[in-house]
């Protein structure tokens, strides 16, 4: 090809961004569940910084995070920092060791299997309290 000129793109290319499979999958969860902790991390910096207004402003805001909306965001924040923590686990492994590629389609099956089973507990434990207050406290305590 001469000096600068471009490659025409075949038709419907452009408009097909995603061509799907595992990879770009586990590449999209994790730039949304970095973006979600990013948007928290915000958040929490604006609320720590409430103290420089008084208790009275701080304690209001944080008195949002007890509501039963905002608890279901917590859950939906501790899902997004479970994903892009062993999504990068995943990825630093690959680092170091490039030969284990070849079981990247399996090991994103089997964290698909194991991510559910951890966090279903988990959104239990932490939703218990607001939907079922009535219930004995966990570990009989």
């Amino acid at each position: 090809m001469a000096r600068g000129t471009r490659a025409i793109s075949p038709p419907g290319r452009i408009a097909r961004i995603y061509r799907g499979g595992e990879g770009e999958l586990a590449w999209a969860l994790h730039r949304l569940s970095g973006l979600g902790v990013l948007f928290f991390l915000f958040l929490h910096i604006l609320d720590t910084s409430l103290v420089l207004l008084g208790k009275e402003a701080y304690e209001t805001f944080i008195g949002l995070y007890r509501t039963p909306v905002l608890r279901v965001l917590e859950v939906v924040l501790a899902m997004a920092v479970l994903y892009h923590g062993g999504n990068g686990v995943r990825l630093t492994i690959y680092d170091f060791w490039p030969k284990l590629l070849r079981f990247d389609r399996f090991v994103f099956y089997l964290g698909i299997f194991l991510y559910p089973a951890i966090v279903i507990p988990m959104a239990y434990m932490m939703l218990r309290p607001v939907f079922f207050p009535n219930l004995p406290p966990l570990g009989g305590g």
